[in-house]
């Protein structure tokens, strides 16, 4: 049984725009589609229901939001099948449960109840942090136009533990589907206290962490499939701010996020965090075990 896309909606141009994207994205892998709405209407109306419909008025309108957000994603593609689900439940542990039988999430940048100037919503940031599937959060398009990818690019963020990376398979799983070409990007940083002025040793500390990064992405990537394209790249410099220049010519950025089940709090890091906020680029965070 193939695991459903699943897509967080609550009727905002974000989400819609979220909609369009994955039911592209769910006709290239030949998945389902599955639109989710989550709110707990039933704590600020209770029993109190709309008597001319029997209905709570949240819930009416929760169902016209999904089976609206269905006849988008139909009329968009087709042939992906669409299943909806309208849930009384607080949506960041909706979303976080629905991951545990999802194939990866979709969601906007931010829902009906975020402010305009919000870099990320809350409900976005909480279920990127802890779900069990990879997450793609829909940054870039700012006029909510979702187009096809148009550079042939995608971009992985290569960690310090790259080999049997989850975020690596996922990258080379993306740039598969889309005929693109994966830029395997791994930062080094040469740290203040390790240069010298000596004339002979000029140059050497630098050269020896570029050394490590090359070494760390060579294995990373020693068992890519031969049927991508990937283009490794070493530079120096800091991550957050070499990815997101390079997801100004990508079609998806993915970075990994290491979780470790001892911990309760946000579980993104600072790379994850700095380019879900400002990616000019779709993100997928891939959640990788500690």
């Amino acid at each position: 049984m193939d695991l459903p896309l699943v897509v967080g909606v609550d009727g905002s141009e974000p989400s819609l725009r979220a909609v369009d994207w994955a039911a592209d994205e769910a006709a290239l892998r030949g998945a389902p589609l599955r639109l989710v709405y989550a709110s707990l209407w039933e704590r600020y109306e209770g029993s109190s229901l709309a008597k001319d419909l029997g209905k709570p008025s949240e819930q009416v309108m929760a169902e016209d939001i999904v089976r609206t957000a269905a006849q988008r994603a139909h009329l968009r593609q087709s042939g992906v099948k669409i299943s909806t689900e309208v849930l009384p439940e607080e949506p960041e542990y909706a979303l976080v449960h629905e991951s545990r039988s999802a194939s990866a999430l979709v969601l906007g940048t931010r829902g009906r109840s975020g402010f305009v100037d919000m870099l990320l919503g809350s409900v976005s940031l909480a279920v990127a942090a802890h779900a069990a599937c990879p997450v793609i959060v829909l940054r870039g398009s700012h006029d909510n136009q979702v187009r096809a990818g148009d550079h042939g690019h995608v971009v992985l963020g290569v960690g310090e533990h790259g080999t049997d990376s989850a975020a690596l398979r996922f990258a080379v799983q993306e740039a598969r589907l889309r005929g693109a070409t994966l830029d395997a990007v791994r930062a080094w940083r040469c740290p203040a206290h390790e240069t010298t002025d000596h004339p002979l040793l000029a140059g050497e500390p630098a050269r020896l962490h570029e050394q490590h990064a090359a070494e760390v992405l060579a294995d990373a990537l020693k068992d890519a499939p031969a049927g991508v394209k990937v283009r490794p790249r070493t530079v120096e410099g800091p991550a957050r701010r070499l990815l997101l220049a390079a997801s100004h010519e990508a079609d998806l950025l993915v970075v990994g996020a290491r979780r470790n089940p001892e911990h309760l709090g946000l579980q993104l890091g600072r790379v994850a965090h700095a380019v879900l906020h400002h990616s000019a680029c779709p993100v997928a965070v891939v959640p990788e075990q500690a």
